[in-house]
């Protein structure tokens, strides 16, 4: 099950793979993204079955139970913006390109970033920066915005990331990354839920995986990491115990194990050819049934 069909490299990938007894069901809530990952998919020569549905990842359990699946294999999930989302200057995700300021994955929603930047009052602009872009200057930056919209309200991606740049102080202009990235990072996640969307995924996947099944997910930023190795872990020991008891009495079993603790980035190669890998962490949890609950 790929969670984030995207523009479809990873499904693909899965499906050259499978046998003909193989299933493979990709989902996305992004209707663009399933016409592109659906053409993708349709050019790999394979004998598996397929399927392509839109769908957060609170629906993952009615989306397997619709095609008869108890549960699944493997779980995928490539979290944040896909890299076709950022090749789409008018879906306005990114600050590289002029586009509209959207950021809306689901383009059903009402929700954009122009709502957030135009209506919301300073200081839940503020909060939006600091929780889920950790952005310094988030007050600074929230107030600049707030007095720019009165005389103009923004309406493109470009002029968000001016604002933002005239009023980052200069030592922060000459950094390496965009003075925008931040700030562009935070209103995604909240146009889009994001974070909520990450712990509906963690709280129902190990219940739908089979003996010896794998959840892996790629994260890309501080925030998405520390929610899923923070998942992992409690996978791994659920025991609620007092450290000073000698043994578990709570009787809270592991669900398996973590793969590769400290999780999977790219190498050197890779991120030459790829520079959206550099900050790509892959971490994966193997799913057990027959394991013993243990104290902390």
């Amino acid at each position: 099950m790929d969670c984030t069909l995207g523009g479809g490299g990873h499904a693909a990938a899965i499906l050259s793979r499978l046998s003909s007894r193989g299933q493979l069901l990709a989902l996305d809530r992004d209707k663009d993204a399933l016409a592109a990952g659906r053409a993708r998919l349709e050019s790999v020569d394979s004998p598996a079955t397929w399927h392509v549905r839109q769908a957060v990842f609170s629906e993952l359990p009615q989306q397997l139970e619709a095609l008869g699946w108890d549960k699944a294999d493997g779980i995928l999930a490539d979290l944040g913006v896909s890299s076709w989302q950022l090749d789409e200057q008018r879906r306005g995700f990114t600050y590289r390109q002029d586009g509209p300021l959207d950021m809306r994955m689901d383009q059903q929603q009402s929700l954009d970033a122009a709502v957030i930047v135009n209506t919301w009052p300073a200081e839940k602009i503020e909060q939006v920066m600091r929780d889920y872009g950790e952005e310094r200057y988030a007050r600074r930056l929230s107030q600049a915005i707030v007095r720019a919209r009165e005389t103009q309200p923004f309406e493109t991606t470009q002029q968000l990331a001016s604002c933002i740049i005239a009023h980052m102080p200069s030592k922060s202009r000459r950094e390496e990354q965009h003075p925008a990235r931040r700030v562009f990072q935070a209103l995604r996640i909240a146009v889009n839920q994001e974070l909520d969307e990450i712990q509906n995924l963690l709280l129902t996947a190990p219940d739908l995986l089979n003996e010896g099944g794998r959840i892996a997910v790629i994260t890309f930023h501080s925030l998405e990491d520390r929610i899923v190795k923070k998942a992992f872990r409690q996978y791994e020991d659920p025991c609620m115990c007092p450290r000073s008891f000698p043994v578990c009495t709570c009787g809270r079993k592991p669900l398996g194990k973590v793969i590769h603790k400290r999780g999977i980035t790219a190498d050197e190669e890779e991120c030459r050819t790829n520079k959206r890998a550099v900050s790509a962490r892959l971490r994966c949890f193997e799913r057990r049934y027959e394991t013993e609950a243990h104290h902390a």
